[in-house]
């Protein structure tokens, strides 16, 4: 389903989110979906230091809010789920393609 067939939906996050959507099939080249792998990772990578960050700040007593922290953990713990979940397909298909025939 494409996202910008939402535009009479009332939410700003798909009217902001359609612009930016692009579909991988679409553009036809590996570059743009090595792209947004390398994108993902490294977002993940972001997440999971924002953790650690608010994990140090409790620790020292820089702050008291523990809302903080949990927000952190939860987007760090639903970002390395679907990081790995991607790394698993990308190996899955890796392993399908080597035991093609030529």
């Amino acid at each position: 389903m494409d996202i910008t067939k939402l535009y009479n939906v009332s939410s700003e996050a798909i009217k902001n989110a359609a612009p930016a959507y692009t579909r991988i099939e679409d553009s036809g080249n590996f570059n743009s979906f090595l792209q947004a792998a390398v994108n993902q990772v490294n977002e993940t990578n972001s997440y999971l230091q924002d953790q650690e960050d608010e994990e140090i700040k409790l620790a020292l007593g820089l702050t008291e809010n523990t809302h903080d922290l949990a927000i952190a953990q939860a987007k760090a713990s639903a970002a390395l789920t679907y990081t790995t979940a991607l790394r698993d397909k990308f190996l899955e298909a890796y392993r399908e393609i080597m035991q093609m025939q030529i």
